[in-house]
Order: C-alpha cells, then structure tokens, then sequence
C-alpha cells in the first residue's frame, strides 16, 4: 500500500481572516478554493473549525482554546524586513522579532489570526551569500553556517554565473 503525504492542515477560526492574512501579509497564493477549506500552493491548508468539527462528528470533539505552540508554519523570504514591518502595521503579535540564529541565519517567529507561531527565515543560500559580501572565505563560511563546504562552493559559484 502506497501512502502519500500531501499537506499539513491547520483549523482556523475565522477561514476569511485567516485567507487574507496568509494571502495578503505572506503572499501566499490560494491553489484550491473549497470555501471551508482553502489550500495554498505553499503546500498547506486551512480549514474552517466549525466545518471541521462536523466532520469529526458528535462523538469527536477539538478543543479549539488550547495553545498552538506545539507547531509552526516555516516560509522563506530574503525580505524580512519589509515582512517584520507589515505584521507590525496589523498589530500582529511577535514571539521574537528578527534574531540572527546560532548558524547565521536571521529568522522572525510570529502568530497567525488563530495563534499559530509562523517562521520566516531567510534561504540558506542568501546567508551564504550574505557572508561572502561580508569577506568571510569559503571555509568560515562553511563554519558559521554549519553548511558543508561543498554546498557552500556550489552557492557562490552560482553566484559569480549570474
């Protein structure tokens, strides 16, 4: 028997707040519109939680009040500050703003509409790419980023072709 992942599936409380905030505050862009349920191209989808429950059934209930910290959604951007700012402009709720990780990675950790900590960190290749602007070689590089070498050489000379 073949088992397919396809999506993680988060319920929400209000599914066109959530659309909107996932829509228009991390460009995220709708693959399939089932009303109750909307997936992303992203490659995950949000479910009403009143439309949800009554999937479960009577018998199966959710408690939609509990903290959401047990899980995250993870995005990329190379634009962290302009995406700091516009949850900043909605009066979005911050875990952290933007912090340098131990690997030189500079990532921010927020809440969706519905609690949900969101993570955007910029790719591995822009701080690879960052480092070498700063001057560090190829071997500090590889040693600040816990990235092997090879993976490192492969970015910058990616890089140097554009």
């Amino acid at each position: 028997m073949e088992l397919k992942y396809i999506c993680p599936l988060i319920t929400v409380q209000n599914i066109e707040k959530s659309r909107k905030f996932y829509e228009e505050i991390l460009n995220q862009e709708v693959e399939i519109d089932h009303g109750a349920n909307v997936a992303f191209k992203g490659g995950f989808a949000i479910h009403d939680v009143q439309h949800y429950q009554g999937l479960l059934g009577e018998s199966s209930t959710i408690n939609t009040d509990s903290e959401k910290n047990f899980m995250e959604l993870y995005f990329e951007s190379e634009d962290l500050d302009g995406i700091q700012e516009k949850i900043k402009s909605i009066g979005g709720k911050f875990v952290h703003p933007i912090r340098e990780q131990p690997w030189g990675q500079r990532v921010m950790r927020f809440y969706d509409p519905d609690g949900y900590i969101i993570e955007v960190g910029e790719p591995l290749d822009f701080v690879i790419k960052r480092f070498a602007a700063q001057g560090f070689s190829t071997d500090e590089i590889s040693e600040k980023s816990s990235m092997p070498v090879e993976f490192v050489e492969m970015v910058l000379e990616e890089n140097n072709s554009e």
